[in-house]
């Protein structure tokens, strides 16, 4: 498994004890969540659904990609890469 940079972006960082990010390992952004969640428990009901899957409107990022293009939450993660989640402004 990899070593990740895991950026919070402000919107979240009370519910991660103020972390603006935090590094975490894992072999795919699943894994790395799920450590992200055990280490922020209050995160996990701002990123996830009840079924784990990502809410609509949290975006993350795989060294600037959206998972959503690349394989999802299954989207392997490599060494030093820095995973980004970006919660879409409400409104437009």
């Amino acid at each position: 498994s990899s070593d990740l940079v895991v950026k919070i972006p402000a919107q979240l960082r009370a519910a991660a004890g103020g972390e603006a990010e935090t590094v975490l390992d894992g072999a795919t952004v699943q894994e790395v969540l799920d450590g992200l969640f055990e280490r922020f428990e209050e995160l996990r009901t701002r990123i996830s659904d009840d079924d784990g899957s990502l809410r609509r409107f949290v975006n993350v990022y795989l060294a600037g990609e959206d998972i959503r293009f690349l394989d999802g939450l299954e989207t392997p993660v490599t060494d030093g890469a820095e995973l980004t989640i970006l919660p879409a402004v409400a409104g437009g």
